[in-house]
């Protein structure tokens, strides 16, 4: 009867262990959004960076 205990203890726990590492992810998106934005306007620089140089070797 004890093995039953053991099987139905693990779903249960990593069911909470999961609830546990995502539940505190609220502010992290916020940091996430302004990276991506920054990212995103460091690839427009060198996008157009590249381009210039592209259209100096023609």
């Amino acid at each position: 009867m004890a093995w039953w205990l053991l099987l139905l203890i693990c779903p249960l726990m990593m069911i909470f262990m999961m609830k546990g590492m995502h539940g505190g992810h609220g502010n992290h998106q916020e940091v996430s959004q302004e990276d991506f934005e920054e990212l995103k306007t460091k690839n427009q620089q060198l996008s157009q960076e590249l381009n210039e140089i592209k259209s100096k070797l023609k």
